[in-house]
């Protein structure tokens, strides 16, 4: 089932229009029909927007999974867990490169330190 055809099951099992449903996303209704009708997909605001309000999984959305449910097994959790690294991992791990030139350790920690600042800006 394609990521248009889900958005529309999921909408028509809980009865809503699809200007209910474009109003709770803050997106037009003509926005919506477009990715009902997989003439476009929306962004990853929406599509995690549309897997909250659904209550279901992003890959259930995208047709990867057929299980709807946004519950992890414990494992899954501590191995999702395991997957952050710190700071000093990261430069330890990866080479940041921007335009084809390594960035210097001093670069790459403004560079996290960039990001780790606009993510609590919103």
């Amino acid at each position: 089932m394609r990521f248009g055809n889900r958005i529309a099951e999921l909408r028509n099992d809980r009865h809503m229009t699809q200007e209910d449903l474009a109003q709770k996303l803050g997106i037009s209704r003509a926005a919506l029909s477009h990715y009902e009708n997989n003439r476009r997909e929306p962004d990853h605001e929406i599509t995690q927007k549309l897997a909250d309000l659904f209550k279901v999984s992003v890959d259930y959305l995208m047709g990867r999974s057929q299980n709807q449910s946004m519950d992890l097994t414990l494992e899954a959790r501590e191995f999702i867990d395991s997957l952050e690294l710190s700071d000093q991992d990261i430069l330890d791990k990866f080479s940041l490169t921007i335009d084809g030139t390594r960035l210097s350790q001093e670069e790459a920690k403004r560079f996290i330190a960039f990001i780790r600042a606009e993510r609590s800006m919103r």
